[in-house]
């Protein structure tokens, strides 16, 4: 399963076309729905749970995205391989994603099985056994992908660049736990946290196809009306951050340097973060003509892969730019970050600028939303998160609000050096 959800964070809010016409409606029981129809033989839905790793206890640390892959292990109705072959027999895919602070179980099928997916969804999520036997499989499964990880550099030093921008805070903990910590859970920890996490007044099905309305509602109701509500009322510390630093620390193996420097941010709810968005896509976005991009590897070949980073939380947020490189060229390609980053501090940009810069956030999110599962997963987290689904209008007027002045104000507070972690591997 997947252990990161969607990465158009921006979208979380609102990004669906005006002229859609959205279906929404809620259970006694809490959950919410959320449809819109289109015209595609291909339909889409899942299941989202605001309850991720940030919930964990600090002796259950991965467990969030241990129970979504125990949910897939059998229920009382299927074996595990029932649940994986139901869909995949007709052609169609199950699949799941847990992150800090959400999980999320989603399936995409012809529009002919669409009741299947709703129905399996329903019965994982509410009706899994958690077999002793299939938790100590799993157990072994969820240490080899810590261990792959640990393996890739590039990939751990994400993780423990959060563990020390986030020391003692559940923010700062890795999604898939720790060895010892996996192989202490069992099946009655699995039914515990869901028990404490599951809260039905925090779940959204969400869903696009070419399926009428009434009988999604219908079908929403047979599977989910039933489901007892679970009103856990838990909620999340606020998050605190640990001291700036600059930590350099050497690992056996590598081939080159690795280096992630970062601060906090914005929040879901923080009207700046479409600012902020806006600059991380300019610094070091997906596009191949990011600032970052074209100084380290356009012009000086330093290194084949920079990007930066922005993921808002509810209550807090996190940028973080990262690049490998020889270690001979280590300092070279920190002074042109640091350089890249001064520029955006201290020179405005002009209207031409700020222009591109708006353009091309604006097609990148109307890109995202052709994908219909990407936009499944968004509209049901907007729902969850804001109680609501803006239209793309909505988005695009606010990106072309954006002034100079703001994005000089915004690269002022977060890319202060002085305030900032930086962490590398050598």
């Amino acid at each position: 399963m997947e252990t990161s959800g969607p990465i158009d964070n921006f979208a979380d809010s609102l990004t669906i076309p005006a002229f859609m016409d959205l279906y929404f409606s809620r259970l006694d029981n809490g959950i919410r729905l959320v449809h819109y129809p289109v015209r595609a033989r291909v339909a889409y839905c899942g299941l989202i749970v605001g309850a991720g790793s940030r919930d964990e206890r600090p002796d259950e640390q991965g467990l969030a995205h241990f129970t979504e892959h125990m949910l897939f292990k059998g229920t009382t109705r299927r074996k595990a391989y029932h649940i994986l072959s139901y869909l995949e027999d007709v052609g169609g895919e199950l699949n799941a994603y847990t992150t800090r602070e959400e999980t999320s179980l989603y399936a995409t099928v012809l529009r002919e099985h669409y009741r299947r997916a709703v129905e399996l969804i329903s019965d994982i999520a509410f009706s899994s056994r958690f077999p002793p036997r299939e938790t100590e499989r799993e157990r072994e499964v969820v240490i080899e992908e810590i261990n792959s990880v640990a393996d890739t550099p590039s990939e751990l030093i994400f993780d423990e660049f959060d563990s020390l921008l986030f020391r003692d805070d559940p923010l700062g903990r890795p999604i898939l736990g720790l060895p010892h910590t996996v192989r202490e859970f069992d099946s009655d920890m699995v039914r515990s946290f869901m028990s404490e996490n599951y809260d039905t007044n925090k779940m959204v099905f969400c869903s696009v196809g070419d399926i009428k309305p009434k009988e999604v509602e219908r079908l929403f109701t047979r599977y989910f009306g039933d489901i007892p509500a679970n009103r856990t009322g838990r909620g999340r510390p606020q998050a605190v951050r640990s001291a700036p630093a600059a930590i350099s620390l050497e690992k056996e193996g590598l081939n080159q340097a690795h280096c992630i420097t970062g601060n906090v941010s914005f929040s879901l709810h923080d009207p700046r973060r479409k600012v902020m968005h806006l600059l991380n896509n300019l610094l070091g976005g997906q596009g191949m003509n990011s600032r970052l991009n074209m100084a380290l590897r356009e012009r000086n070949g330093y290194a084949y892969h920079v990007e930066s980073n922005y993921q808002p939380y509810s209550d807090t947020g996190l940028f973080s730019l990262y690049f490998g490189t020889d270690t001979k060229n280590l300092e070279k390609s920190i002074n042109l970050v640091e350089r890249e980053m001064r520029r955006l501090k201290e020179r405005r940009l002009g209207p031409m600028q700020l222009s591109k810069a708006r353009n091309q956030l604006k097609g990148y999110l109307a890109r995202s939303h052709e994908n219909f599962e990407s936009l499944m997963l968004t509209i049901g987290k907007s729902l969850l998160v804001y109680d609501k689904v803006e239209p793309v209008e909505t988005l695009f007027a606010g990106i072309e609000s954006i002034t100079a002045g703001e994005v000089m104000e915004v690269a002022g507070e977060i890319f202060d050096t002085a305030g900032m972690l930086r962490l590398i591997y050598r």
